[in-house]
C-alpha cells in the first residue's frame, strides 16, 4: 500500500512539473508572436475584443440612457460604478439564468432569461450591446431582428463578432465538440470559464451582417474591421503560417478576410 501511494504521489508530481513545462512553453511561444506581430502594420495588431470593450461601445452610452447587454450573461461589459456614474439602467438578457445569477452585484437593474432568435422587445432600449453572441446563435437574422425590437426608433447596437472566414471559425465548426474544447483549455485554460460555448457562425461576415441589417430595418452608423487574434500564437511557426493566409487572403477577399468585425447599427426615427 505505502509503494502504491509513492506511486501515485510520484506519477502527480510529473504531471505537475510536465503541465508547468507545457505552460512555460507555450508561454515563450506567444511572446516570439506578439513579438513578430510587432513588425507588422497596426491594423493587423489592433485586437476587436479589447477595443470594443474598451472604448467603442462606451461612445455610444448617454447619462440616463436605458442599455440592454444581450448575452453578458455573468460577464456584463458595464460594471456596476461604470452604471452609477452615468446613471445607466442595465437590462441583462441572456438565454442562461444561471448565467445571469453569477453576475457581479449592481450590474443589472434587471435581467431578462429568453433565447434572442425568439425574443421580442418593447422597443425602449437606448443602446443595445452585444458583444462576442451572435456566432452562438443558429439564426443571426432572427437575432438581429431581436435588438432591432428592442431599440426605440434612433437607438443604435453596437455589436462585435468573430468572423466565420477567420481559421479559427472554420476549425470550431469541422472539429468535434470534445476534441475543440480540450484543445482550447489546453493551450488556453483561463478561456475555460468564457469560452467552450457551441457555435455556428452563420452568416457571420461583414457583408451578410450589412444585408441581414438593411432586412431588419437598420442602418449601418460605424464599422471596424479587425485582422489578428490569439489562437495560434502558442506556436510560432503555425502563427507565422496563419499570418501569411491572412495577408494573402485579404488581398482578394478583402473586407470578407476579417478575423472579426465591429458595427454600430441605428435604428432609423419613423417617417425618415
Amino acid at each position: 500500500m505505502a509503494t502504491e501511494f509513492v506511486d501515485h504521489d510520484t506519477k502527480s508530481k510529473w504531471r505537475s512539473s510536465l503541465s508547468r513545462l507545457l505552460r512555460n512553453c507555450i508561454a515563450q511561444q506567444v511572446r516570439w508572436s506578439v513579438a513578430f506581430d510587432g513588425w507588422l502594420p497596426p491594423e493587423y495588431r489592433l485586437d476587436g475584443n479589447g477595443f470594443f470593450t474598451d472604448s467603442f461601445h462606451g461612445k455610444f452610452l448617454r447619462h440616463g440612457d436605458l442599455v440592454y447587454d444581450v448575452g453578458g450573461g455573468k460577464t456584463p461589459i458595464i460594471s456596476a460604478d461604470r452604471k452609477r456614474e452615468l446613471g445607466l439602467r442595465v437590462v441583462g438578457l441572456d438565454i442562461s439564468a444561471a448565467e445571469l445569477a453569477r453576475a457581479p452585484a449592481g450590474c443589472y437593474d434587471n435581467v431578462v432569461c429568453a433565447d434572442i432568435t425568439t425574443y421580442r422587445g418593447d422597443e425602449s432600449a437606448d443602446v443595445v450591446i452585444c458583444q462576442a453572441l451572435l456566432e452562438h446563435v443558429p439564426s443571426t437574422e432572427d437575432a438581429l431582428r431581436a435588438i432591432a425590437s428592442i431599440l426605440k426608433p434612433s437607438g443604435v447596437a453596437v455589436v462585435f463578432v468573430p468572423s466565420r472566414n477567420a481559421v479559427f471559425a472554420r476549425l470550431n465548426l469541422v472539429l468535434p465538440e470534445r476534441v475543440k474544447k480540450a484543445l482550447l483549455f489546453t493551450i488556453f485554460p483561463a478561456a475555460r470559464d468564457v469560452q467552450g460555448f457551441r457555435s455556428y457562425y452563420n452568416r457571420c461576415t461583414p457583408r451578410d451582417f450589412e444585408d441581414m441589417a438593411r432586412a431588419c430595418g437598420l442602418e449601418v452608423e460605424e464599422r471596424h474591421l479587425f485582422y489578428t487574434s490569439m489562437y495560434f500564437s502558442f506556436f510560432l511557426p503555425l502563427h507565422l503560417l496563419w499570418r501569411s493566409w491572412v495577408l494573402l487572403f485579404r488581398m482578394f477577399a478583402k473586407e470578407q478576410a476579417a478575423e472579426t468585425f465591429i458595427y454600430a447599427f441605428r435604428k432609423p426615427l419613423r417617417g425618415v
